[in-house]
């Protein structure tokens, strides 16, 4: 091929997943081509976790500021300045992303700016250049899915969600995930009317039911209106609202419609299937070393089908990188992949919820304990209600970390190494969790599943 560079990996995508194998690949001596049509940090810098964190900071902030009064803290919440949120965010994510393209390029690693499309199992061709690599590596990301809606006015995703230069006075969320409870949450501290509209029985509908219900009664105290079991039939708009028609003959009106249904694999048009590459429903599928159908070539991130998380993406760049130089590393276990959804009040998890370990154990074998963040002096001055709940194989190891509350998220790390090194109560003999801190909590539940509580009420 004429003007055909070479490399020993060419890395098609700089998200999370991609430029991470770029960074663990050139630290291991390689030669790597880092293709990236937008910008390196992908979705999950951009348009994804980081300014939506920047978001619900701002939500935390606007409630404190409503109930500082009750803690005797005088002040008043008097609206959002949007142009002056979208400054501060755009402050977190610029400073972020000027440290990881400085990293990116220190370690050695090509970047390529442009859209590039795969046109043989060994070669990325973009703007009429030919990138080869002895080893390939797809990391093309995901896109909001949408239903066939026509995104356009007052029907929205996540995108334009981030960059509205108003908060709006009421909103309707279609789907009642992560995604559309982070929204939810933080447009209804931004003082907005929230109607979420879920098909399923319960929100957060991955996560374990006591967490689901303990979400649906916040919210409930915080005004946020849900559907559940309820499907959507269509959406119609005007110049000032929409209105959401419901199969069951329901119709809900508001400012605007946020389609929150989840997000599909980008792969549409890059030459996938044309060089052979096996896929399912435009996934990209792979083998548990993340390998595809055709030698050389890997996948990784949210288009190898599993948890959409830029963490995810991120561990599996760093093992294909170390897949390729040899190393041969430890394949990755999903269930102690660590989720977070960052509503108020937060949820965190790992490894197996109740009902998926009695389905796997059988109930018999199965138990769990909750502790109460009442009996937390940390949550109660920050006034938040929750539990941690851990899920353990009678007689044996803990297989389920689940957390509800303000500000939990932070206690995730603790459950996934309780899980990921198969803990029993005993482990934890002459260890004690500071005082007075959130932490105290996953200690008070490890003390309970030991048959010792002591700030429980039994």
């Amino acid at each position: 091929m004429a003007d055909t560079q070479d490399y020993d990996v060419v890395v098609l995508g700089a998200g999370s997943g991609g430029y991470a194998t770029a960074m663990r690949a050139a630290q291991l001596g390689m030669k790597v081509a880092l293709i990236e049509g937008d910008k390196v940090g992908g979705t999950c810098l951009h348009r994804g976790c980081i300014p939506t964190k920047a978001l619900l900071h701002a939500a935390e902030i606007a409630d404190e500021m409503r109930e500082g009064s009750s803690i005797g803290v005088r002040g008043s919440f008097e609206g959002i300045d949007m142009p002056a949120l979208h400054t501060y965010k755009g402050g977190v994510i610029e400073k972020m992303f000027k440290g990881l393209t400085g990293l990116v390029d220190s370690r050695g690693v090509e970047t390529i700016h442009g859209w590039g499309r795969l046109v043989a199992k060994d070669t990325v061709e973009v703007g009429g250049t030919y990138y080869r690599g002895k080893n390939v590596v797809l990391a093309s990301g995901s896109y909001s899915k949408t239903l066939g809606l026509d995104i356009s006015g007052r029907v929205i995703t996540s995108d334009q969600a981030l960059t509205m230069n108003e908060v709006p006075g009421s909103a309707i969320i279609l789907g009642g995930g992560v995604i559309g409870v982070e929204f939810a949450s933080v447009w209804r501290s931004f003082g907005a009317e929230v109607q979420i509209i879920e098909g399923l029985p319960h929100l957060v509908p991955n996560e374990d039911e006591a967490v689901s219900k303990t979400l649906e009664r916040a919210f409930r105290k915080r005004g946020i209106k849900f559907a559940t079991k309820t499907m959507f039939d269509r959406v119609e708009q005007s110049d000032s609202g929409v209105t959401v028609y419901t199969q069951d003959g329901k119709n809900y009106s508001a400012d605007y419609l946020l389609v929150a249904i989840g997000r599909g694999p980008a792969t549409a048009n890059l030459g996938y299937e044309d060089v052979g590459i096996s896929m399912d429903r435009g996934f990209v599928l792979t083998d548990d070393r993340l390998r595809t159908n055709i030698e050389g070539i890997y996948a990784v991130g949210d288009i190898v089908p599993g948890l959409q998380l830029a963490h995810r993406g991120f561990l599996q760049g760093i093992f294909v990188a170390e897949e390729i130089a040899g190393l041969h590393p430890r394949v990755i276990d999903e269930t102690l992949i660590p989720r977070v959804t960052y509503c108020n009040p937060e949820i965190a998890s790992v490894g197996l919820n109740q009902n998926k370990a009695e389905e796997i154990y059988g109930k018999e074998n199965v138990e769990a304990v909750e502790f109460n963040l009442a009996g937390n002096g940390k949550s109660q001055m920050l006034g938040t209600a929750g539990f941690v709940k851990l899920v353990r194989l009678k007689g044996g190891a803990i297989v389920g970390f689940h957390a509800i509350g303000a500000r939990m998220g932070e206690q995730v790390g603790e459950g996934q190494l309780m899980v990921a090194w198969q803990a029993e109560p005993a482990d934890f003999e002459g260890l004690i969790h500071a005082h007075p801190t959130q932490n105290e909590s996953v200690g008070e539940a490890i003390l309970a599943l030991a048959g010792k509580p002591l700030h429980t009420h039994n």
